[in-house]
């Protein structure tokens, strides 16, 4: 149960937002819900939700920045709504197990790619914040600025919702009900 309860009647365009919002994910979005409270934050916040990446560099890529970002910072809400349909974007479970111990580098198929991505955005989700220069050379080296910036801005959106989450006590949405991601707060 959420920190604070929903406003009884929020206006007219958030209700029309959290319902599409509802419909598209086939779930309750409480925090949709919950900053109806103040609207400038319900609008900023669902501009930048419908302006995130999905295909570039690839959905594969993506979806294992978001878990990682969503594990990294600890938002049981993150991890069961962005580990839903990792398997659709070509995730498998010892992928997805290894990125949730913290060892990415133990499995055999992500690539020399994948594992900076995932540096990346653990980095990105973890404090302090440190980007030693190897790593940033190593990027540069296999991204292209636009691909950087698209993981950058990936794993810092997941991390905008993480704490935004966390601060109003949402639980998560059961998003991942039949997969062996952690998600009732079992992070």
């Amino acid at each position: 149960m959420a920190f604070i309860e929903e406003p009884a009647r929020p206006n007219l365009i958030l209700r029309l937002g959290t319902w599409i919002s509802e419909r598209i994910t086939g779930r309750r979005m409480e925090p949709a819900r919950l900053l109806a409270w103040y609207p400038r934050a319900a609008v900023s916040s669902g501009i930048l939700e419908s302006l995130v990446a999905h295909d570039e560099p690839s959905a594969r890529l993506l979806k294992l920045v978001r878990i990682t970002a969503s594990f990294t910072a600890t938002c049981p809400f993150c991890v069961d709504m962005n580990g839903a349909g990792y398997d659709r974007e070509g995730l498998t479970d010892e992928e997805v197990a290894a990125v949730l111990a913290g060892e990415p580098e133990r499995v055999a198929t992500f690539d020399r790619r994948e594992l900076l991505a995932a540096d990346y955005a653990r980095r990105i989700s973890s404090t302090p914040l440190l980007f030693p220069a190897t790593l940033m050379d190593e990027l540069r080296g296999a991204f292209s600025e636009r691909e950087i910036v698209i993981l950058a801005t990936t794993a810092a959106q997941v991390n905008y919702w993480a704490r935004s989450i966390q601060a109003l006590g949402i639980p998560p949405a059961g998003f991942t009900d039949s997969c062996p991601l952690p998600g009732r707060g079992e992070i």
